[in-house]
């Protein structure tokens, strides 16, 4: 274990939970430091169940195309806790470095003494001292989980918020219920702040309306205030100021579009005066790991490049991702028929059936795995509930033998998901992590 990762593992032992939804611990910290969450460039807050990590990655790469600074904090990593905090610089921004993120949360754990915190808490309190120290124009901030009280909403005063569409996802802290599950993300809504809203389902939509009307945030809303869509191969946006047309976007998928106009959005309703040029690139430059990545090279991948045709890779692990992820399946399946595989493995709190639902009649097999050093569902019952969705299954003790097992006969397009936590278990172990 490195000198990170202990730190990392010292902090777990801080609370019991490794989810506690509170401010109050995380707001102590901060004004034990100094209330560095005060000190924060123009803050753009990101809430939602699906697409926060791509619309976060669309925002920076259009701003850092208009030459613009930007500090991200996202979760959770995938290969390493650094790709968490991304500190922005003149000539693009990085990872924060080992040593930088080492000494930061000694300073922060010295200055928490001991209280009870949970790891989230406090490496969110880590990366607004970061970010507070180092000199950039802006900060797109990520929720963890939920929003109303997530550690990130400390923030009084953004630039503006943001939620992407809202499905059921981790009930045991929000709730099962759309309405329920979208007043807590709707809880980054701040008084008087532009609200940039993604698709809904109606019952979601309603919720944050109302919330928004209450704390008169301007909003906007997908499909009513502004569109985004693909046109013979490019992307429309329009709203109230005009028309852009723009090239697709690099990351693949119709749920890309949505992401990449809900970015847009946010820039125009905010009045961040970034240039449709910078939108361009933005769009044609944007990196997203383990989201409809098409995997060509790597330990794991290379073996088998002459008897798999495509390798592709996706952490989402929700009935709303699959839905999304399903769709793309369905179009590369237009453009270039192919059988299709999936590689699966979910973590034991995830709905199996309802992530699974959206890929029967689409896929021609599926191999369930478990996933190393998480609380995983058994692949057996992963394989009973693709049976009785009448997707034949079996289980594998291993990625590398659930390929192998593809790779006869030849010439599939595999698809390995159901978990981030699988797939950076796979990007690790295929030597070609985030960067």
């Amino acid at each position: 274990m490195d000198r990170l990762d202990a730190i990392l593992t010292r902090m777990l032992a801080l609370h019991p939970q490794e989810i506690d939804l509170s401010l109050g611990r995380v707001e102590r910290l901060l004004a034990a430091m100094g209330h560095p969450d005060r000190r924060l460039p123009p803050v753009i807050h990101v809430a939602g169940t699906n697409g926060k990590g791509s619309v976060s990655a669309f925002l920076r790469a259009m701003l850092e195309a208009d030459g613009k600074r930007v500090h991200v904090y996202t979760s959770p990593h995938l290969v390493r806790f650094n790709e968490r905090i991304r500190v922005g610089g003149s000539g693009g921004s990085g990872f924060v470095d080992d040593d930088s993120l080492v000494e930061a949360l000694l300073e922060v754990e010295r200055i928490n003494a001991g209280e009870p915190i949970t790891q989230f808490e406090i490496t969110t309190a880590t990366a607004m001292s970061i970010f507070a120290a180092a000199p950039s124009d802006f900060v797109i901030l990520e929720v963890g989980l939920g929003g109303r009280l997530d550690a990130t909403n400390v923030i009084d005063d953004p630039l503006a918020t943001i939620i992407t569409p809202i499905s059921v996802d981790h009930e045991r802290f929000l709730g099962d219920t759309i309405a329920g599950i979208a007043a807590e993300k709707a809880g980054i809504v701040k008084y008087g702040q532009p609200l940039i809203v993604g698709h809904q389902p109606d019952e979601a939509l309603a919720v944050i309306e109302n919330i928004a009307a209450r704390k008169r945030a301007p909003i906007v809303i997908a499909n009513r205030d502004w569109q985004a869509y693909p046109e013979h191969g490019r992307l429309v946006f329009l709203d109230s100021d005009g028309l852009l047309d723009l090239p697709p976007p690099r990351l693949v998928g119709r749920h890309q579009f949505n992401n990449a106009g809900t970015a847009i959005a946010t820039l125009r309703h905010a009045r961040m005066d970034i240039s449709s040029a910078a939108i361009e690139q933005g769009l044609q430059s944007a990196d997203w790991p383990a989201r409809m990545q098409r995997l060509t090279d790597g330990r794991l991948v290379t073996p088998f490049a002459d008897r798999i045709a495509e390798i592709w890779l996706d952490g989402g692990h929700n009935p709303g991702s699959s839905v999304a992820i399903a769709e793309v399946l369905a179009d590369l399946h237009e453009r270039s028929p192919r059988p299709l595989d999936l590689v699966v493995g979910m973590t034991e709190t995830k709905n199996v059936d309802g992530f699974l639902r959206p890929f029967a009649g689409l896929v021609r097999s599926l191999v369930a795995v478990s996933i190393d050093g998480h609380a995983a569902h058994a692949p057996e019952d992963l394989v009973a509930a693709a049976s009785k969705l009448g997707i034949r299954a079996h289980a594998a003790n291993s990625i590398d033998d659930a390929l192998l097992a593809l790779a006869d006969p030849p010439g599939a397009r595999v698809l390995i998901c159901g978990s981030l936590f699988l797939a950076g278990n796979f990007l690790r172990e295929n030597g070609t992590p985030p960067n």
